[in-house]
């Protein structure tokens, strides 16, 4: 039999609000956290930058506060990203989405794409790391070698993608990181994720938590549609 899909609440806490466009204003920052909190999400993923800002603001709300290592690209050195990563904890992060190195995974020196997740990690002292493969670049041999760099580094979840890239995340894909990976180690599906047939989709497929900047299309949705209401409920949507 299959299991039922997840409730609205369920949704709202497998949700990573993602607020990462370069050009969003203080202002434009502000609303999607009060979003954030409105919807009493899991998190949001925001810029380094923003990180004290984003903890600040959401204290007390139960929205955990997480950014981004090496985004986009994930070339910056591991001694970067190390630093980057004590640097968002000081700020008040719990969660790090760090971006591996796509072009050494490709390459297939392994024990250099460990290393850098394994330093991070270990800089994090023992808060949630999501390794982003970035999987619209990788062949599937690439995203299960990812993948088992990354469990054999201690990262808490597999991610696949930035949003920035040609390309976001597909079920295929998720399904293949969840057959890859251990028990111990969860899958985020991230890129493309805006409404909630994606996100029911995903959850299929494995993932169980996600990514996206459709936060209150989807839970909008979900409640609509746990109310038994005919057709999609919409609030505004100042999501970026």
């Amino acid at each position: 039999m299959r299991a039922p899909h997840p409730t609205a609440a369920e949704i709202a806490g497998m949700i990573d609000h993602a607020i990462l466009r370069p050009e969003l204003t203080r202002a434009e920052v502000d609303a999607q956290l009060d979003l954030a909190a409105r919807y009493r999400i899991f998190s949001v993923c925001v810029r380094p930058s923003d990180v004290a800002h984003a903890a600040d603001r959401l204290a007390g709300t139960g929205v955990a506060v997480g950014t981004v290592i090496g985004f986009p690209h994930g070339t910056t050195g591991t001694s970067t990203k190390v630093a980057e990563a004590g640097q968002a904890i000081a700020d008040g992060a719990t969660e790090l989405d760090m971006v591996l190195n796509v072009g050494r995974l490709r390459s297939g020196l392994l024990d250099d794409v460990e290393a850098d997740i394994r330093a991070v990690v270990a800089a994090a002292d023992g808060r949630t790391v999501k390794v982003i493969l970035e999987t619209a670049l990788l062949s599937d041999d690439d995203v299960v070698a990812g993948c088992r760099a990354a469990e054999r580094a201690g990262a808490a979840f597999v991610k696949t993608s930035t949003g920035f890239a040609d390309g976001g995340a597909t079920p295929e894909h998720v399904a293949l990181m969840r057959r890859t990976v251990g028990p111990s180690v969860q899958v985020k599906a991230s890129g493309g994720v805006r409404d909630l047939d994606t996100v029911l989709t995903f959850h299929t497929a494995g993932a169980t938590r996600f990514g996206t900047s459709g936060t209150a299309t989807i839970l909008d949705d979900a409640a609509a549609r746990e109310a038994g209401a005919t057709g999609s409920a919409r609030v505004d949507d100042t999501s970026y």
